[in-house]
């Protein structure tokens, strides 16, 4: 795939890291920890997605960028660790 193809397919980048999200949790141990990594991998994995949407709809381009760094921040801090 071509970078500038890569610019601007987002959102299906985001769906398609919220489904490895999701299958890697299913993968994971059914025990406390397990369980309870799991939930957390599922509310920060699978967030991204939807607040790039809700910034789709942004009224401004101010609030176009914020709910962008939301969306940014959820995703770096899932796949990073940071």
């Amino acid at each position: 795939m071509s970078k500038d193809k890569r610019i601007f397919d987002l959102e299906e980048r985001l769906i398609d890291f919220a489904v490895r999200i999701i299958r890697t949790t299913e993968s994971l141990p059914k025990t406390r920890v397990g369980n309870h990594i799991a939930g957390q991998l599922i509310r920060c994995g699978t967030s991204s997605a939807p607040n790039y949407g809700e910034a789709q709809s942004a009224e401004s381009r101010s609030d176009f960028i914020h709910k962008m760094k939301v969306s940014l921040k959820s995703y770096v801090k899932q796949r990073y660790g940071y």
